[in-house]
């Protein structure tokens, strides 16, 4: 495969940002390897600037649920760009967003728009904090929540792929408030609790998609709601992956928890730069202006970002059958993978949920962090050459999801079986 032109494009970029990426696991370093360069996307596909094409799992990491430059919003961001990009000030289209979010998700009563997932997370954390006056913060080992000072604590994701556990700039004084429990394991969260009186809040991803996909067992977060009830501790979901990616309420619909606060981002604005915060009113009435956790941004609720959402979120809305849709490709693939990776002697696990998916090279289930760290990271990077090969896009690391759109249809179902097939037969 030629990725002579991308080679260019990275030894140029090299020279003018750290690593010539703008985010970390774009380096393609935990995989060995050197970046392709994106030209364009369209429906299931993306396409670099050497010309070669690559059925896209990776989706801008999970933003994308339609599937690339879906023509209806792009017609609706080119209407609203004709209307100006950037306001700094209240429009209508503000409202209709924000009504349509609280419709499917009834924990949120008030909302407040924000640039990213990042800037939600770190706003909810203040807001907790704000509101209980207390400071302790609960996170779960591998969850990642955007790369909040107080949150990079044994995070997932570019994290856990670099073994980097807290990252250098992080002052004690905030990390010492960070507390770090076992996801799927309640008596972690338990041990925090009864030695620390000064918790404001839990942060966790309902479903971890930082270290791959890791399901809620059991009752973990049933019982997780129970104990933050009990310790008078806010519950905080981040949804910024799972927000109608997984259901049209998220997660939370799924599991009928009733969070305190949720946050959100990727999907909520068709592919452009945006996120939230939101919750129970008497709890989101202590932002300013109407209270004193402070919280501002020039680009919050821009009139693109905010247009293109309702756009999707409308469409989802109309058309809710294709959460099965979704789902049946999911059951489908895992099924024939795992199968393939069988009858091939490959140690290989899925783990799935609609729309979302993550392939391990392990023997054993996955179902927290350490079981996910144990997976072989060297077969992953041969997974993830070959799959480059055959024309297979997948996250250049082995601790991301992988997501399925809209345009993923039977052709790239059958295209995805077969590839995998090839692989495995490869790593006999």
């Amino acid at each position: 495969m030629n990725k002579e032109k991308s080679k260019i494009f990275f030894d140029k970029a090299k020279k003018m940002m750290p690593g010539g990426v703008n985010s970390p696991v774009r380096a393609f370093i935990s995989v060995n390897d050197n970046p392709f360069f994106v030209k364009r996307a369209k429906g299931a596909y993306i396409y670099d600037v050497d010309g070669n094409s690559y059925l896209d799992y990776v989706a801008s990491w999970g933003a994308i649920i339609l599937g690339h430059a879906d023509s209806g919003l792009i017609k609706e961001v080119i209407d609203a760009l004709e209307n100006g990009t950037s306001f700094g000030a209240c429009h209508p289209n503000e409202i209709e967003l924000a009504k349509l979010i609280t419709e499917a998700f009834p924990s949120i009563e008030l909302l407040r728009l924000t640039s990213s997932g990042t800037e939600a997370t770190m706003s909810a954390i203040r807001l907790a904090r704000g509101y209980t006056g207390k400071n302790g913060v609960i996170k779960f080992r591998g969850c990642y929540h955007g790369h909040v000072d107080s949150l990079l604590v044994k995070a997932g994701s570019g994290l856990a792929t670099f073994g980097v556990p807290d990252s250098k700039g992080v002052p004690y004084d905030l990390a010492k408030h960070t507390h770090i429990a076992e996801f799927n394991h309640i008596d972690s969260v338990m041990r925090i609790v009864e030695k620390n009186k000064d918790i404001a809040c839990v942060i966790v991803e309902p479903i971890m998609g930082n270290v791959g996909v890791v399901l809620p067992e059991s009752n973990f977060l049933e019982d997780l709601e129970v104990l933050c009830r009990n310790a008078g501790i806010m519950i905080i979901f981040d949804e910024v992956i799972t927000g109608f990616r997984v259901a049209f309420g998220g997660a939370q619909h799924i599991y009928n928890i009733d969070p305190d606060i949720t946050c959100m981002g990727k999907i909520i604005g068709g592919g452009f730069p945006i996120g939230l915060y939101g919750g129970k009113q008497k709890i989101m009435e202590c932002v300013s202006p109407l209270g004193d956790v402070y919280q501002a941004g020039t680009l919050s609720g821009n009139p693109v970002a905010v247009r293109a959402g309702i756009y999707v979120i409308n469409y989802l809305k109309n058309n809710l059958h294709i959460y099965d849709n979704i789902a049946d490709y999911g059951i489908k693939l895992k099924k024939a993978v795992c199968d393939i990776a069988r009858d091939c002697g490959v140690p290989y696990v899925v783990n799935n949920i609609t729309g979302m998916f993550t392939g391990f090279f392990s023997d054993n289930p996955v179902n927290d962090y350490d079981s996910a760290m144990s997976s072989n990271r060297k077969l992953y990077e041969k997974f993830f050459k070959i799959m480059i090969e055959e024309g297979l896009s997948f996250a250049p690391s082995p601790f991301e999801a992988s997501f399925i759109t809209l345009s993923h249809g039977n052709d790239e179902l059958l295209k995805t079986i077969d590839a995998y097939e090839r692989m495995f037969k490869r790593l006999q």
